[in-house]
């Protein structure tokens, strides 16, 4: 059986670290290496990592950020798949096993990802996440990444693709995808085996900058810009523009930046004409300006 290694990167989440390890630790496949990394955490991170002992590998180094930390921990660890896990998240029994013999089922798949569930900081269940099919073309036009948490990949595919872009901090996760994607094709799970954890304190709740929100920009302006793209990628490279910039409007409405969300939205429309009166364009759009609000007043909600 091949080994996996999965990292978990740290920082600041001693509350829900206890839950991410031990749903490591307690899945039933034999061969698994948990490496967790301390980001610089200024919480009880490191009491929570000395009561592992032995049972866990970890380190603590200076705050570098989410992909240098990953970077640090696939580097060190030995196992053929790959894995990481945030520090707020969980897996879910069976995990491992599932995703593994899914990879080993399908020989010309590189990475394999679950549906999952999206918990509160109790750990509640807020609803299910049907995750979407994988489809390369869609990934690079909307800017989808369908792997969330719980999702594992080849050690060789990732030696290809290369490590995570540590100038980016809002959304490496997608551009690793995006590069994994040209080595191979991804498959669903269709079973919940991970929970992704809303809370205040979270990333994807947090209020980007205004440079980190226009990452996506940047991205496909990369993208695009790659030597040995095939034609049939490099005839969408206006819509994909479009979207990206559609992705910086919603994360400045969520920010509250409306100057900036509109600037976007125009040069959206520039590069697309057509793409704004998309239905999941409107979609996003609105998510952007009610996500906040409607996250605070269901969090309310659930604590009366």
């Amino acid at each position: 059986m091949p080994k996996v290694s999965i990292v978990v990167p740290a920082y600041n989440h001693a509350r829900y670290l206890p839950e991410a390890i031990d749903s490591i630790l307690g899945q039933t496949y034999p061969s698994v290496e948990l490496i967790v990394l301390d980001d610089g955490s200024t919480d009880d991170t490191i009491n929570v990592l000395n009561k592992y002992g032995v049972q866990i590998v970890w380190e603590s180094h200076q705050n570098m950020g989410q992909a240098r930390t990953l970077n640090k921990g696939w580097a060190i660890s030995t196992g053929e798949i790959l894995a990481y896990l945030s520090a707020d998240d969980i897996l879910l029994p069976g995990a491992v096993a599932q995703c593994v013999q899914c990879l080993i089922d399908n020989p010309d798949a590189v990475a394999c990802y679950p549906d999952f569930r999206l918990i509160d900081p109790e750990s509640r269940v807020v609803r299910s996440v049907r995750a979407p099919e994988f489809n390369y073309l869609q990934m690079v036009r909307e800017f989808v990444c369908a792997p969330g948490p719980g999702a594992f990949f080849w050690r060789d595919a990732f030696l290809k693709a290369g490590n995570w872009n540590p100038e980016l901090r809002h959304s490496p996760d997608y551009e690793f995808w995006l590069r994994l994607g040209r080595y191979g094709r991804f498959v669903n799970v269709r079973e919940q085996l991970a929970a992704f954890r809303l809370h205040e304190g979270s990333q994807s709740f947090a209020k980007t900058t205004v440079h980190r929100a226009e990452e996506a920009i940047r991205i496909m302006e990369a993208y695009f810009a790659l030597p040995d793209l095939p034609g049939d990628i490099l005839v969408h490279k206006k819509v994909a523009l479009a979207n990206a910039n559609y992705v910086v409007a919603q994360l400045h409405l969520r920010a509250l930046r409306y100057g900036n969300a509109i600037d976007r939205i125009v040069m959206g429309v520039r590069c697309q004409p057509s793409s704004l009166f998309a239905g999941r364009v409107l979609r996003m759009l609105v998510n952007g300006l009610l996500y906040r609000p409607l996250h605070r007043l269901s969090w309310l909600l659930r604590r009366s």
